[in-house]
């Protein structure tokens, strides 16, 4: 087994940090967190001293010992490296537990003194909210009454409020102790390389940024179907459904990365600048553009309402009302217990006016064309699909793709997934992939008019690509998915 590398010249490696994972006992921190901060250290992307202190409810508390020995279960199980030899040695000496609860925090503010002493001078703060939304008033109470939120960064999970009024309520909360520059709102969805790779795609390359408008597009796809079901979150699902999860959380930030403008540079302000200005164009949310459906079975999972019209299934029409995006619609799908699990965004070009070859409107029908599809899932490609000549004495013609894929062409041993890539850029003070209150507040101002009038929810087989009306809501276009030419 190697070691931790060294870090390559160019890698950012931040200063030191004490790092406070509230929910540390919980699911998120044994799949992502711990097994993405250990991965950090191995590939020498940790600050050069460090500690990490893991916290939870006193009810919940463990010893520093049994916390070790948590962290090395989470790494075995969910990690990209196994927790063994001197790097594990390093990562494990530098964890420990202090529990809290709002009024009695006394074990965290000594397990935090005490790291901070190991470390030495004034180390970063960096506290990761792994926890149900509805307690991230209480912790970030509680860390300002403790005299912690000094010089400290939060990030935060997601759902960043469940409408507009619940988000502004959130905003007021965190800023009366965080000011923004301080505030992470966390999307994994951001930190995959791919979507990284939207932005060199676009603005590397003159080839493509040129035809990135109205004129040469005619409609943008946003898909990400699940295969999983709802996995026995039956609470936390019922009171927010698919789009407030993953809509307005995930597929409208990726929406924002498309079809945003050309930055001045690629800096976090004037990234999320152009991003947030692709929200404020955003049209408001259409209920009759809108496919909500519920797949069978939702109704007998543990915990859910037998007669629940909560959506496990979305599929909707957006539209951006400035000079590159007006009259072409994006449209947005994503779901529970789908046929396929994939992160896939397809642009889809306009055909050329000129009609010259016999066979065109058959390959129009019959396949796969003129698309250009970016799988943004882990390690992610890019795929060119076109049209050409058949060999032959006959003008006949054929789909082909042009694909670059990641794992082709680069050495993805030391690549970072979603959440290894946003903790460091936490870490680095880095807010360009993290979400900005006013832009998630107009998210939430552009949904309203669907979520104060849903249209009923319509059943669909597990396993299918959902419900009735799905592929009429993106008539005369077909889904990219099922990515098949027949």
């Amino acid at each position: 087994m190697t070691e931790s590398r060294q870090p390559a010249p160019g890698d950012p490696v931040p200063g030191n940090h004490v790092i406070v994972l509230f929910g540390a006992t919980g699911d998120l921190a044994r799949r992502k967190l711990l097994p993405g901060l250990f991965h950090l250290a191995k590939a020498g992307l940790m600050p050069s001293r460090y500690r990490i202190v893991g916290s939870a409810p006193a009810q919940a508390a463990l010893t520093d010992d049994a916390f070790r020995e948590h962290a090395r279960r989470a790494v075995r199980e969910f990690g990209s490296a196994q927790p063994e030899g001197a790097a594990w040695q390093e990562f494990e000496a530098a964890l420990s537990f202090g529990a809290a609860d709002p009024g009695a925090a006394e074990p965290l503010l000594d397990a935090v003194r005490r790291a901070e002493r190991e470390v030495g001078g004034e180390p970063g703060r960096l506290f990761h909210l792994a926890v149900p939304p509805v307690a991230f008033t209480s912790v970030v109470e509680m860390l300002a009454d403790i005299g912690l939120a000094d010089r400290g960064r939060v990030i935060v999970e997601k759902p960043f409020g469940t409408d507009l009024a619940s988000a502004r309520a959130l905003d007021a909360t965190i800023h009366a102790v965080f000011d923004e520059t301080r505030v992470f709102r966390i999307d994994h969805f951001l930190g995959k390389e791919s979507v990284d790779n939207i932005l060199a795609l676009r603005f590397a390359n003159g080839l493509f940024e040129p035809v990135w408008n109205r004129d040469h597009i005619s409609h943008v796809q946003i898909d990400v179907p699940e295969r999983i079901g709802i996995e026995g979150r039956a609470r936390f699902f019922e009171g927010t459904g698919t789009f407030r999860d993953m809509v307005v959380t995930h597929l409208f930030q990726i929406l924002g990365f498309v079809a945003m403008e050309p930055p001045t540079r690629l800096a976090a302000r004037e990234l999320r600048d152009e991003k947030e200005n692709v929200f404020q164009s955003l049209l408001p949310v259409d209920p009759a553009h809108v496919v909500r459906g519920q797949y069978d079975g939702y109704r007998t999972e543990p915990g859910v309402d037998p007669a629940s019209d909560t959506e496990t299934f979305v599929a909707l029409r957006v539209d951006i009302d400035n000079w590159r995006w007006a009259g072409v619609p994006f449209y947005l799908r994503t779901g529970k217990s789908l046929g396929q699990g994939r992160h896939v965004v397809t642009l889809a070009f306009k055909e050329p006016a000129l009609r010259m070859f016999p066979d065109l409107d058959h390959a129009r029908t019959h396949t796969r064309h003129n698309e250009l599809v970016i799988d943004f899932d882990d390690p992610g490609s890019i795929t060119v699909r076109f049209l050409v000549k058949e060999p032959g004495p006959a003008m006949r013609l054929e789909p082909a793709d042009m694909v670059f894929r990641y794992a082709d062409s680069f050495a993805m041993r030391h690549a970072l997934e979603g959440y290894e890539r946003l903790l460091l850029d936490a870490m680095l003070g880095d807010q360009s992939l993290f979400t900005r209150s006013d832009g998630i507040e107009r998210l939430w101002e552009v949904s309203a008019p669907l979520l104060a009038d849903p249209p009923p929810v319509r059943p669909y087989a597990q396993g299918s690509w959902g419900p009735d009306g799905t592929g009429r809501l993106i008539e005369p276009h077909r889904w990219y998915l099922p990515d098949r030419s027949d």
